[in-house]
């Protein structure tokens, strides 16, 4: 009996500590919602009905602040629209909207301070602040289905970003619409993160991401940005089944980063599919890249990485590299290159010869782009077969040993209009 006591006991220990007495709290139109806060207990439930409240708010425990019919919080362009400075702050429901546009102080529609663990936003729309939220040496934050729209009156270099992490752990950022700021997603020091399924675009970076490990970036979608996901200066990433579309730069940006994973992306009409810069030990895996300028930039010794499965189509440059010796891709199964002039004699699905990505004439019209109004004339292509037939001439390149004869993505044809509408 003592036993079954003392494991009852144990049990309602592991119980989450809410107050017994934690109550509803009502707040209409005419109210002070300050006052109310002020003067909730931890746990209560703060319930906002529609209408419009002019509040720079500061919650400081433990509660729920939850719109009803969707109220409007305004800041009236002064600080933090919401100040959160406690754990276990859960805010949903709500319109929040102008905050300062201080950039000095960060001013935010909602503020979370370092500290203020587990808090929760979700199913809020933040629009016309500086930045959306901000969320500082905050662990385990959740960040779920919200709209969030910056300053779209003002230059990208003056707004501020749709969500910024700096020095957090475990954060959740899921199914959140992000559009018309600096930069969607800021992440820095940022690790065991999950950002899944966030409709990022119109802005400088769909997700601008350094010095931040272990986090797992899935179904995303960022496209009609300068650049579209940019991760810098990072490891241990796996980047799997997200859509990159119609970024006037890059898609994709890898830049100083190792032990990761880059599967089963859609990387499509952008001005580079993928930049690869100082990149080593990492997996490109299953990814279609199509209609971009350029398919891959590869530069500064990325090197020692697996190739394997994708599919390049309809580039109007399959691969720029830039490098003093050969890259070998495609070692293992191979890629599908659709412009392999290659044979398949033994009907094996792989090209008998291997694909060269790049050759001499390649290398001189990214030197003299004008040479590319002569590249059908008899004197170019001539030059190219010299490079082909004197490996004196030849220059450094990316090899394919095993090029597969047929893409195996069966979504490449839905990717053939360069600015798709729907996605």
């Amino acid at each position: 009996m003592r036993s079954l006591l003392a494991l009852i006991a144990a049990a309602a220990l592991a119980l989450p500590s809410a107050p017994l007495w934690a109550s509803t709290v009502q707040v209409r139109p005419g109210d002070d919602l300050e006052a109310v806060v002020r003067s909730a207990s931890p746990g209560d439930v703060v319930e906002v009905q529609r209408g419009f409240y002019r509040v720079n708010l500061r919650i400081d425990k433990a509660l729920t602040l939850r719109g009803v019919d969707r109220p409007t919080l305004s800041g009236g362009q002064n600080g933090d629209t919401i100040r959160v400075t406690a754990p276990d702050v859960v805010i949903e429901g709500l319109i929040v909207r102008d905050s300062g546009t201080d950039l000095k102080n960060q001013n935010a529609g909602i503020y979370i301070y370092p500290g203020a663990h587990r808090a929760i936003v979700r199913h809020c729309d933040l629009t016309y602040n500086l930045f959306g939220l901000w969320i500082e040496k905050a662990n385990n934050v959740q960040v779920i289905s919200n709209v969030i729209t910056g300053l779209r009156d003002v230059n990208s270099s003056q707004r501020g970003n749709g969500v910024q992490l700096y020095n957090t752990t475990g954060a959740r950022i899921e199914n959140n619409h992000i559009s018309f700021v600096r930069d969607a997603l800021y992440v820095d020091v940022s690790h065991h993160a999950i950002f899944r399924g966030n409709r990022l675009h119109h802005s400088r970076y769909g997700t601008h991401y350094m010095n931040s490990y272990y986090n797992l970036w899935e179904d995303n979608d960022t496209f009609l940005n300068r650049g579209g996901l940019a991760l810098m200066e990072v490891r241990d990433q796996v980047v799997r089944n997200n859509r990159a579309w119609g970024n006037s730069d890059h898609g994709i940006m890898l830049r100083t980063m190792q032990d990761s994973v880059i599967e089963n992306n859609v990387v499509a009409n952008n001005g580079r599919g993928f930049f690869i810069y100082d990149v080593e030990y990492v997996k490109l895996l299953n990814n279609l890249v199509t209609g971009n300028t350029i398919g891959v930039h590869l530069s500064a010794g990325s090197t020692r990485n697996e190739v394997e499965g994708n599919d390049f189509v309809g580039n109007r440059e399959q691969v720029r590299y830039v490098g003093a010796r050969d890259e070998r891709w495609g070692t293992k199964s191979g890629n599908y290159w659709s412009n392999y002039l290659g044979w398949d004699r033994d009907g094996n699905g792989v090209g008998d010869v291997p694909y060269e990505a790049n050759d001499m004439v390649d290398r001189l019209t990214w030197r003299h782009p004008t040479i590319k109004l002569l590249l059908a004339s008899p004197a170019v292509q001539a030059l190219r077969l010299v490079g082909q037939q004197f490996p004196v001439l030849r220059v450094p390149t990316v090899v394919d040993p095993k090029p597969r004869m047929q893409p195996n993505n069966p979504q490449r044809s839905h990717w053939r209009d360069p600015q798709p509408s729907q996605r």
